[in-house]
């Protein structure tokens, strides 16, 4: 029986919603107007969906997004806070700890990837332990190209599974890459037809969930024990990149600059 409730932060922006498939739980990214752009409380949805999965004891997670696009990464249209360091370091580790969730929650994590995965939600993506995508998916790291930084462990996840040189090709030049290249380099798990990304991660979720569950969280963890260590230590050294980035005066120009490009 499918069982759904909001579980964004701010309830009155239904950013995240959270359903409940018997040991699978859906968690959707809900911001179609918008291609489910990263904003704060979308954040504080996906912390919270992820703290009702493993509130329920379900097996695995499904990650999604709602409308044409799985996550075009941050909302630049969004005029950037000016609260001082302090709050943008808070900001930072905050959408870190998605990936932090992620990695600690005991079961499998199934992103279903359609549309853009880029920025943010190219490491939204490659946080899971597997990673569904539509044949007409497409992938990126734009953040450098708008004067900004990667966050979610990528500077070390994305070299990891792709080698440095193609990592740095991918973070210092922005270039997009389709499924099947994702696949290619092992970044993705099954490139499938449009319309079918969420089949058939919910497939192998529910795979995933019927396994012994103590079993599961061994291997999945056992996995993850030979570079999670360096992992936190990419995401410090994120937060640090994140505070140099917000303090010059070019990612506003950057920022700007893409905004007006978008609203042409």
């Amino acid at each position: 029986m499918l069982t759904r409730r909001l579980v964004s932060a701010a309830m009155d922006a239904d950013c995240v919603t959270y359903a409940r498939d018997g040991d699978v739980a859906l968690i959707h990214l809900d911001r179609p107007e918008r291609l489910n752009a990263v904003v704060p409380a979308l954040v504080d949805g996906l912390l919270a969906a992820f703290g009702a999965a493993s509130a329920d004891g379900v097996g695995a997670v499904v990650l999604a997004g709602r409308g044409r696009a799985f996550c075009a990464g941050y909302d630049l249209k969004e005029p950037e806070p000016r609260d001082g360091l302090d709050a943008a370091r808070s900001r930072v580790e905050r959408i870190q700890d998605v990936t932090r969730l992620m990695r600690a929650f005991p079961g499998a994590v199934v992103a279903a990837v359609h549309g853009y995965a880029l920025g943010a939600g190219a490491e939204f993506a490659f946080g899971c332990d597997l990673v569904v995508a539509t044949r007409d998916a497409q992938f990126g790291f734009p953040e450098v190209g708008v004067g900004l930084s990667v966050t979610g462990a990528i500077s070390r996840l994305l070299p990891l599974t792709v080698g440095p040189a193609r990592a740095k090709e991918l973070l210092l030049l922005g270039k997009r890459f389709g499924a099947e290249t994702a696949r290619e380099w092992g970044l993705v798990n099954r490139v499938v037809p449009v319309g079918e990304h969420e089949t058939v991660a919910l497939d192998l979720a529910r795979i995933a969930a019927a396994r012994p569950r103590i079993a599961l969280g061994l291997a999945k963890s056992a996995l993850d024990a030979g570079i999670d260590a360096t992992v936190e230590g990419a995401m410090l050294r994120e937060v640090d990149d994140a505070l140099r980035t917000l303090a010059e005066d070019e990612s506003d120009a950057a920022a700007s600059a893409f905004r007006a490009g978008r609203d042409g």
